[in-house]
């Protein structure tokens, strides 16, 4: 007689089970994610007194690099908003005469300066208020590339020859030599010889408008 082969049959799990366990891996998997999401901030910055500098804070913009002294951040502002003064033209006169907008810069300070000092009631004469008019037309190209220099350099110098006659008679042998050396200035400010030149007209324009602004005798 045949033998029969019987063989068992293999019970198989049930999907509920496994939906069970797949459920409970992916509750796991969200709570460590969510934990690791909430948790706080570690402070990696060292100790206070522990001798290692604190790393930059990013919320402040100190990464770019040190902020700038509140004391050097007060000159900036003040060179910005400084007054045109006597002082501050004597002081501008002294710089750099090679700078290519040295000559623009001096002349806007020195108009400024001029166009402030004619307002005094002792200067309101007709034939300053002409002098005046007379610079500020010749200085109103000053941001134009190929405006000329030179008549701005003129019409201060005779501004100020015209303020002289009016208030300062001991003035006028400065008053005459600022003049002559406008005259001779060719508005360039190029070669050595050119930036002396410039230099030495802010000089004296800068002594001579010091004087003018010390009441008349």
């Amino acid at each position: 007689m045949a033998d029969i082969n019987i063989q068992r049959k293999k019970n198989t799990p049930s999907p509920w089970l496994l939906l069970l366990v797949v459920l409970a891996v992916v509750g796991i998997g969200a709570y460590f994610l969510f934990r690791a999401e909430t948790a706080p901030p570690v402070d990696e910055r060292p100790p206070a007194g522990s001798g290692i500098p604190a790393p930059p804070d990013s919320t402040t913009g100190a990464e770019t690099g040190p902020a700038p002294a509140v004391d050097a951040v007060g000159d900036m502002a003040a060179e910005s908003t400084a007054p045109a003064t006597p002082a501050v033209l004597a002081a501008f006169a002294q710089g750099d005469a090679s700078r290519p907008t040295y000559g623009q810069e001096g002349l806007r300070l020195l108009t400024s300066t001029l166009v402030d000092l004619v307002d005094r009631d002792d200067l309101r004469d007709p034939a300053i208020q002409t002098r005046r008019d007379d610079l500020t037309s010749a200085t109103n190209r000053l941001g134009e590339a190929d405006a000329s220099l030179r008549p701005g350099y003129v019409a201060a110098a005779y501004l100020m020859l015209a303020i002289q006659q009016k208030a300062y008679p001991e003035q006028e042998t400065a008053a005459r030599q600022l003049t002559a050396l406008a005259d001779n200035l060719s508005g360039r400010n190029a070669t050595p010889q050119e930036q002396e030149q410039v230099k030495a007209y802010f000089q004296q324009a800068a002594q001579l408008v010091q004087a003018l602004s010390e009441p008349a005798r």
